[in-house]
């Protein structure tokens, strides 16, 4: 497991499992239940919280795309790279409605190298995005948003985006609902279950 003994910053978890035997226990044990709002991600869906206060905020699926899988033939658009601090704000705005976009997404995340932010604008403004994590062999999405109705068409733009910028590499993430149907209409696959738990009290 990975966990934080201190809150972590809105929105990360205090508490990742790395492995399916990683017990409640042992994390509750080294993380802050002192203040409200504790919150652990459990990567494998098999942790039970409930007795210890935590309601489960979401579920979500693991999503897989092997590297010699093709584009999406439907893409219509490729998306661009995130520059510089204002191309980041407009980004960040964009993605929550700058609710805490400036807490989260700070200009510094630009500057490490295995991470980039891309994102697709019109009009002169960000209409979807997503952040992209990567390995030598595999790139990361996350973060991932569009505008309504639009799931379907992002998920393709963005597959090809990387297939363009980054090639030869898998694709790995996770996704929920709509955004997870859309991932899989457009060649991924979805390989297993993760819990976000959270402890309002």
């Amino acid at each position: 497991m990975w966990t934080s003994a201190c809150r972590t910053p809105p929105l990360y978890p205090d508490a990742v499992t790395l492995s399916s035997h990683a017990s409640a226990g042992e994390i509750l044990a080294r993380i802050d239940r002192e203040k409200s709002g504790a919150s652990i991600k459990d990567s494998f869906a098999c942790l039970n919280l409930a007795d210890a206060g935590f309601d489960v905020l979401f579920e979500a699926q693991w999503i897989y795309r092997p590297s010699d899988r093709p584009p999406p033939a439907s893409a219509t658009q490729l998306w661009t790279l995130v520059n510089g601090a204002y191309e980041l704000a407009a980004w960040a705005t964009a993605w929550d409605r700058n609710q805490l976009a400036g807490s989260v997404f700070r200009p510094d995340l630009l500057v490490d190298s295995s991470v980039s932010v891309i994102g697709k604008w019109e009009a002169g403004r960000v209409v979807a995005g997503a952040v992209v994590y990567r390995s030598e062999s595999v790139a990361g999405v996350s973060n991932l948003f569009h505008s309504d109705n639009a799931a379907e068409d992002a998920w393709a733009e963005c597959l090809s985006t990387i297939a363009r910028l980054w090639p030869g590499r898998s694709i790995v993430g996770y996704e929920r609902d709509e955004d997870l149907a859309a991932a899989v209409r457009n060649g991924c696959s979805a390989i297993g279950g993760l819990r976000v738990w959270l402890a309002l009290d």
